[in-house]
């Protein structure tokens, strides 16, 4: 019984986690539905409430905003909606360091999470998975004598958070491994493991 028991729960842990999580997504985007009208709300036309309807509300806007953005006119509005936002103390320190980590992430010709790497942390001797989040800068760099990188080292099984590591290029190693594999590696605090390159050796991450 211990043994089916064991068996079922490993089918039934996964489902369920996978659901509440959709489950959390759809609703959280459903509450952007309230915000329409009542003469437009789906409730008053179609008498009940359409679940998943705010996820595609979500999909569209976002789609929408990035298609008028992408002409002459959407990039002068937007221009100007940056203007007015620069103006405001608080929030412009806020919306541009925000939009600057986007940027950097999501730009298809940024190096951002685009690298695993194998680091020595939190001591010599002991390893962990990092992923490259750039070069330092700033008034850093005047005090780092030889190569560096940065490097963002996530906690687990929460990969949301972690520590920003300034390190020497010579002591970080760039592994054969996606950037997907290697959260899922973390997340799963090292029981769910990348599948082995035989044709792949450990190396210092290499000049570009």
């Amino acid at each position: 019984m211990k043994k089916y028991f064991v068996t079922g729960l490993l089918i039934w842990i996964p489902l369920v986690i996978t659901f509440m999580v959709l489950a959390w997504i759809v609703g959280t985007l459903d509450q952007i539905v309230e915000w329409l009208p009542n003469g437009v709300h789906p409730r008053t036309i179609l008498g009940f409430n359409l679940p998943g309807l705010g996820l595609v509300v979500s999909v569209l806007i976002v789609w929408l905003t990035g298609l008028v953005a992408a002409n002459v006119i959407g990039q002068r509005l937007v221009a100007y909606w940056e203007a007015l936002l620069a103006r405001i103390p608080v929030v412009k320190s806020l919306y541009y360091g925000v939009k600057q980590v986007s940027d950097t992430l999501f730009s298809s010709n940024g190096q951002a999470f685009r690298k695993a790497l194998l680091v020595q942390y939190p001591r010599q001797g002991s390893w962990t998975i990092a992923f490259l989040t750039g070069k330092p800068g700033g008034d850093a760099v005047r005090h780092l004598h030889g190569e560096y990188v940065s490097v963002y080292v996530p906690t687990t099984p929460n990969p949301t958070s972690g520590f920003f590591l300034m390190m020497p290029k010579a002591d970080v190693i760039e592994l054969d491994m996606s950037v997907d594999e290697a959260l899922k590696y973390i997340i799963s605090m090292g029981v769910v493991a990348p599948p082995a390159r035989l044709s792949s050796q450990p190396a210092a991450l290499h000049n570009e």
